[in-house]
């Protein structure tokens, strides 16, 4: 199969290899940061469904545009009314689907590779994808004078965030792709993939303990202003440049006891995303500034313009990319039936999305009937 018609066909194979290994070993705790810089409800103002709150969850990492700029210009807040926002930052999607599991956030920001795993896992009753967020924004970087061409990338050490995340699984199945084998729980073989968390990545680069990373947005950005070069944009490997990174997950509960709630908070993605795409500078800016809240320090311009450029921010939750993620793991033989109908619900958004005068978007046939 070429490359550019079945970019990530071993994800679920890899996930179904490695079950929620990574959610196993680790609690959510450890893994975010709970945010009380919310901004206060307005006086006076009513509460939705009578909630004193909604619990959202996100990453530090600029394909979490949407959600970096709707907390920092108070998007959510103002959607919400007088039911308070509150934000937890995450490191890594299986951390944030357990804690979306145990109710500790309501609403969260994630990749695909999480949201299927926490879907799958719970055959299917834990989550739904209510919303898309971001396309693009993820680069395989390697240091030049060790990597000159994409064949030089057999035997070296590459970097990948996490056991089973988007980026480890897209990388997984680019390698076998290529005629290389690799196990996928160990990282062993014709490439040793190296599971480094993306706070470590640019110095383990500038160390050389690694020769390249397979990471997104702003790390990417970060090892090329270490002397990285951008072997492969992932974007190019998708028909039409545009595969989903960011999705808008729900816990299944929370949506059927609040659904005037989840829409406030897609009412507020859509009112974000229209801003962000009118105003690329100063979104770009405001999501730098809640980095800085979030992580306390923000990124160098060097880092943070080619980084914002290469994500597209949309509504779409490209579902499509989704189906075909599963549909050439079953016709390959990688995966049984992974079981993926009714993980989408986009009627709230889609009647959002009416409301504001633009164009719904399509579940691809894995909609919650």
């Amino acid at each position: 199969m070429p490359a550019n018609r079945s970019p990530l066909r071993g994800a679920i194979a890899a996930l179904a290899v490695l079950p929620l290994l990574t959610l196993a070993a680790c609690g959510y705790g450890s893994e975010a940061k709970d945010d009380s810089s919310s901004q206060k409800i307005v006086a006076g103002a009513k509460k939705i469904d009578g909630l004193d709150s909604v619990k959202i969850g996100y990453f530090g990492n600029l394909t979490h545009a949407t959600a970096l700029v709707g907390v920092q210009k108070g998007f959510f807040q103002k959607s919400l009314g007088g039911t308070q926002a509150k934000y937890q930052i995450f490191n890594a999607g299986p951390s944030e689907i357990e804690a979306l599991n145990s109710g500790a956030i309501d609403i969260g920001w994630i990749g695909p590779s999480p949201a299927i795993n926490g879907y799958t896992k719970s055959d299917g009753k834990s989550l739904r994808i209510i919303g898309g967020s971001a396309s693009g924004g993820v680069k395989l970087v390697v240091d030049p004078k060790k990597i000159k061409s994409l064949k030089d990338v057999k035997g070296k050490k590459i970097a990948t965030p996490q056991l089973g995340n988007t980026q480890d699984v897209a990388f997984l199945n680019w390698v076998a792709e290529q005629g290389w084998k690799v196990d996928p729980e160990s990282g062993k073989g014709d490439v040793s993939v190296v599971r480094t968390d993306n706070k470590v990545t640019p110095d383990a680069f500038k160390t050389g303990s690694i020769d390249g990373a397979w990471v997104p947005e702003p790390t990417a950005s970060k090892l090329v202003a270490e002397g990285g070069k951008v072997l492969l944009d992932e974007s190019s490997l998708w028909p039409g440049e545009k595969f989903v990174i960011t999705n808008i997950i729900v816990s299944q509960k929370f949506l059927t006891e609040h659904p005037k709630a989840v829409e406030a908070v897609l009412r507020a993605s859509v009112d974000t995303n229209k801003w962000i795409n009118a105003n690329p500078d100063e979104a770009k800016a405001a999501a730098n500034k809640q980095l800085e809240a979030d992580s306390g320090k923000a990124l160098p311009a060097n880092v943070l313009d080619p980084a914002w450029k290469s994500i597209q921010i949309t509504d779409d939750p490209l579902a499509s990319t989704l189906n075909t993620e599963a549909q050439h793991a079953v016709k390959s033989g990688l995966l049984k039936d992974p079981k993926l109908a009714g993980i989408y619900d986009l009627t709230l958004l889609n009647k959002v999305l009416k409301d504001e005068g633009e164009s719904t978007v399509d579940d691809a046939g894995l909609g919650a009937k």
